[in-house]
C-alpha cells in the first residue's frame, strides 16, 4: 500500500475520515455514515492519492478498529 499512498496521504485522509469528511464515497454511503455516527455502526470513506490510487477507510461499527486498504485487498 505505501508504494501507492503516503504516509502523508493517508494520515490527511485519516483526519478527514476523523471529521465527518467521507471523501469520494457515494452519495448514499455518506449518508449512511453521517447516521452511523450516532447510530455506532461501520463508517465507511472513499479517498485518492495524489496519483489517482482509491483507497478507503473502514472504521468498524464498535470503534475498536480503523482499516487503510486498497480496493483490491478487500
Amino acid at each position: 500500500m505505501l508504494e501507492e499512498v503516503s504516509r502523508a496521504e493517508i494520515q490527511r485522509a485519516l483526519q478527514r475520515h476523523l471529521s465527518s469528511d467521507w471523501g469520494d464515497c457515494e452519495p448514499e454511503d455518506a449518508i449512511a455514515n453521517d447516521r452511523a455516527v450516532s447510530e455506532g455502526t461501520r463508517l465507511f470513506s472513499v479517498y485518492h492519492s495524489s496519483s489517482g490510487t482509491k483507497f478507503w477507510i473502514i472504521t468498524e461499527a464498535d470503534r475498536s478498529a480503523t482499516t487503510v486498504l486498497l480496493p483490491d485487498d478487500y
